[in-house]
């Protein structure tokens, strides 16, 4: 039986997160709100009550839902064997896809720094503020902290010799930084060989490969998490 996927139908968002591990390890899913449109999904998290989803994605099978990126990660690493079996391990993984969803956070809050529901043109000067100091200073410590987590397990991969959620993860924030910051980036990128190496391999996995081949994969755009706006772009 297929997964129930819910999200935005017109952006990559948060619901990219979810859609590229179930790409790459073949698990069937059907993406509902691009199939019958986002008042469908409200709807559905309407009919679920007290247990409804704040927000999506989320995924749905069975009756169960399931929100929240990372506890939907969680959830496919123990059920599709996506994460690793040792209980230490899974629980390191899990704590840095949480991470993961914190840097997401600030990544968003550089575009829209006083209110989610002003548009960027209402805040602009403010924006500008918040990228000088992301680029300059939470954009390098959180690479650091990538970085460590790649070089501090043995094998190829985040944990061992096979690719997990979290790797699938680490390629969306480099896709993503790589158009919202094309400039900083360019600065950047050589100090982190070993994140844009598990970058490199989640690419050539053969689910990704034809996954950013197809349709189903959105372009990035000034709707989403990762923006481009020249202005808030520097090599600084």
């Amino acid at each position: 039986m297929a997964y129930d996927l819910w999200y935005w139908p017109t952006i990559q968002g948060r619901g990219e997160f979810v859609r590229l591990p179930l790409e790459a390890a073949g698990i069937a899913y059907r993406d509902r709100a691009r199939e019958d449109g986002a008042e469908a999904m409200v709807a559905d998290m309407a009919s679920r009550g007290g247990r409804a989803p704040f927000a999506p994605p989320y995924l749905a099978i069975d009756g169960l839902a399931i929100a929240q990126v990372a506890n939907i990660l969680l959830y496919l690493g123990d059920q599709h064997a996506l994460a690793p079996s040792a209980m230490g391990d899974r629980y390191w993984l899990h704590q840095l896809q949480l991470t993961i969803t914190d840097f997401v956070a600030e990544v968003h809050d550089v575009h829209h720094p006083v209110a989610n529901g002003l548009y960027y043109d209402e805040q602009m000067p403010e924006a500008a503020r918040a990228a000088a100091q992301f680029r300059s200073q939470r954009l390098p410590k959180y690479l650091d902290h990538f970085e460590a987590a790649v070089d501090c397990n043995p094998g190829d991969w985040l944990i061992d010799h096979q690719w997990s959620y979290a790797d699938c993860s680490l390629f969306q924030l480099v896709e993503g930084l790589r158009y919202m910051f094309p400039r900083r980036m360019a600065v950047l990128e050589p100090g982190y060989a070993g994140l844009i190496r598990i970058h490199d391999q989640v690419a050539d996995l053969p689910g990704i490969r034809s996954y950013l081949k197809s349709e189903r994969r959105l372009p990035f755009s000034t709707e989403g998490i990762f923006r481009a706006y020249p202005e808030l772009d520097d090599d600084d």
